[in-house]
């Protein structure tokens, strides 16, 4: 079943946030001509980050080569990768004063290496131009470990990429191209190159996935390699997306959440309004001196 914003339960009704930080976020990153995926993926909580002057920038342009069953970013054919894309995202962190910085993009299937050494260039430009942690968020680079390898050559303080479900789902949400396997590869890739890189993965809840299933999915996960988590519910962004099947209850991502830190996770979010990149930094803080 899905729901509109008048009977969602409550506990995903929001208050919006007062202050003047909202507009002048929306207005940075208009000036700058970038694009966030708060945005164009109808995050629930882009007001308070964008109040908070924060957001997660979406590199590669704005049209993505996949149509994945719970996005709302469009898809088509994209335009070229704008070169100065990078500067324009490390002035953006200069000027909002970021601390840990989120780098997400479209999928590009049409890149020979699927956007990596756009993302490269990025990481080397606001790491240039900040003291900023940084977080990459990547599509799967069409299962091309050659990409992998070169953004995790990068090093991005943290590699993360997005799960999603459970494996009985998987190409239902993400689409014919997802291979579930190839997911897990990629945390074990990215610790092979760099021990020192942290790894992190999300998953959306409400989608039809069981909760052997879900323990099943996190026991993989712990075994590639990865290290954080963030569990939220799934909401359907837009009328052609998948429907909602089922609205988790915040006890029970309390519950779920408690289960994965006992599995092992060094850090886990859980709750019916967390996504990957929400409070990503404060999820990073610290991991550098728990070792």
């Amino acid at each position: 079943m899905s729901a509109t914003p008048r009977n969602l339960p409550r506990w995903l009704k929001q208050n919006v946030p007062k202050g003047g930080g909202l507009i002048r976020t929306a207005q940075l990153l208009h000036e700058l001509r970038l694009e966030t995926v708060c945005e164009h993926a109808k995050c629930p909580n882009r007001m308070e980050c964008y109040s908070s002057k924060t957001a997660t920038f979406l590199i590669l342009g704005d049209v993505c080569t996949r149509g994945c069953g719970f996005c709302s970013v469009a898809t088509g054919k994209p335009q070229p990768v704008d070169p100065e894309e990078p500067r324009r995202v490390a002035e953006a962190a200069v000027r909002l004063g970021l601390r840990h910085a989120v780098i997400t993009s479209v999928t590009r299937d049409d890149l020979p290496d699927g956007g990596a050494e756009h993302y490269g260039r990025t990481v080397a430009a606001v790491r240039a131009a900040t003291g900023a942690t940084i977080e990459v968020l990547p599509s799967d680079f069409a299962g091309d470990a050659d990409a992998v390898d070169r953004l995790a050559a990068a090093r991005p303080e943290v590699y993360n990429h997005n799960t999603e479900t459970v494996p009985r789902l998987y190409r239902q949400v993400r689409g014919p191209k997802a291979d579930y396997r190839w997911t897990l590869e990629i945390f074990r890739r990215v610790k092979r190159a760099d021990p020192t890189i942290r790894t992190k993965t999300g998953l959306m809840l409400g989608l039809g996935e069981t909760r052997t299933e879900l323990f099943d999915t996190l026991a993989d996960l712990l075994d590639s390699g990865c290290e954080m988590l963030t569990l939220g519910q799934y909401l359907q962004p837009a009328p052609h997306c998948l429907p909602v099947v089922r609205y988790v209850p915040p006890e029970e991502f309390d519950i779920l959440g408690d289960a994965a830190r006992r599995m092992g996770f060094r850090r886990v979010a859980a709750g019916p309004l967390v996504r990957s990149s929400y409070h990503a930094g404060e999820m990073v803080k610290g991991m550098r001196n728990d070792e």
